[in-house]
């Protein structure tokens, strides 16, 4: 059973030591171009949702008489 373990722990690190990994210029460039991705869509769907909103306060009214 430790063997087992042993050789599981051995092709895991065998195969971590061939993952190519991103660089520190990869990573953060990633990073500010989602966080801008996510701003971005953040705001288009609040426009939306004011949109919709505005069109339904016309359509429905303002409750007020």
């Amino acid at each position: 059973m430790i063997e087992r373990i042993r050789n599981y722990l051995k092709s895991v690190r065998a195969e971590t030591a061939r993952v190519t990994w991103p660089t520190r210029n990869e990573v953060v460039s990633l990073t500010v171009l989602i966080l801008l991705m996510t701003i971005i869509l953040t705001l288009y769907i609040w426009g939306i949702d004011g949109a919709v909103a505005f069109v339904l306060r016309l359509v429905v009214g303002s409750g007020t008489a």
